[in-house]
């Protein structure tokens, strides 16, 4: 593959903004978005149903165009992004056409493109050829959506979106597909994802962007994004000591007891530690940083405001 030259980001949103319905009832989906994904990145966007994910990939893809500011993709506008083949997409929407094989799919699919890649090649990749000659409506739903990736990859893009692409599938599925698309990042191609699945984004992205009504309001690697949002947790045995008064040592916000052990969630990690060892209350103690989940809900709930942290801060 030829890659494009130059020392354009792949994907740059400069107070992107777009509009949905009319009058009283408008929806800003997209409320001035401003991000830089550079080459061979792999970033998740994460946010909840309505946060405006969806739209920020159509724009991304040259489905929708923004009201006000621009999006550029390596380069260019993303309608010539994608009409040269440098762009790949695997939507929600959409079925493959039926009544044919994945070979015959997949072969059609690259004729469309300038430089597209070998078949041969996009159905290794995207763990297809084994059932290459397989009909596309005989195939279960994790293959399937492992064809969807074939024809994401056919164009031979530098850059490919994935929104949503695990879902509905089980656990299996999710790790084969997920084992596909890292192959293809190593290549030093650039992924940007969107997923409901928080451990996804915390085990196959390099960066996280987290965006809630429309605006990002976290932007950094998954470490950093717990440690700037969540809660951590202190956990130890209680030892046949009474509960009361742990939600009341410096730091704790929260406090669960199931059975013996007692689960602190606490601001200041430290400071909790210090007070529980004077106590002499330290059996079977763990220390351990929240979850993404637990960041990602703090990021997002009523009134908690766009987070200090930012890419260039990590």
């Amino acid at each position: 593959m030829t890659k494009t030259t130059g020392n354009e980001a792949a994907v740059v949103f400069t107070g992107a903004v777009k509009t949905f319905g009319r009058a009283e009832r408008t929806v800003r989906a997209v409320d001035g978005i401003g991000l830089t994904v550079g080459r061979g990145e792999t970033v998740a966007l994460l946010g909840r149903n309505g946060a405006g994910k969806s739209t920020a990939i159509s724009l991304l893809l040259g489905l929708n165009e923004p009201d006000s500011g621009s999006v550029r993709v390596l380069g260019r506008t993303p309608e010539q992004a994608v009409r040269a083949g440098l762009v790949g997409a695997m939507l929600q929407e959409g079925q493959p056409i039926p009544r044919v094989t994945v070979q015959e799919l997949i072969t059609f699919v690259a004729s469309t493109y300038p430089k597209p890649m070998p078949v041969a090649e996009a159905l290794d990749l995207a763990g297809v050829a084994p059932y290459a000659d397989r009909r596309i409506d005989k195939l279960s739903g994790g293959q399937l959506q492992r064809v969807r990736f074939a024809v994401a990859l056919a164009g031979n893009p530098e850059l490919i979106v994935l929104d949503e692409p695990t879902a509905a599938l089980d656990v299996e599925a999710r790790h084969t597909f997920w084992e596909s698309m890292r192959g293809y990042a190593r290549r030093g191609n650039t992924v940007l994802f969107s997923t409901h699945y928080l451990e996804e984004a915390d085990e196959n992205a390099d960066r996280i962007v987290v965006v809630d009504h429309g605006r990002i309001v976290a932007d950094g690697s998954g470490e950093a994004i717990k440690a700037e949002a969540g809660h951590s947790q202190v956990s130890f045995d209680l030892a046949g000591r009474p509960s009361e008064g742990l939600e009341l040592l410096p730091g704790v916000v929260t406090v669960e007891i199931t059975g013996d052990r007692a689960v602190l969630h606490t601001e200041d990690s430290d400071a909790t530690v210090m007070e529980l060892a004077r106590l002499n209350a330290v059996r079977n103690l763990q220390v351990a940083q929240a979850s993404l989940e637990a960041a990602f809900l703090s990021l997002t709930a009523p009134g908690a405001g766009a987070s200090r942290l930012t890419k260039e801060a990590v």
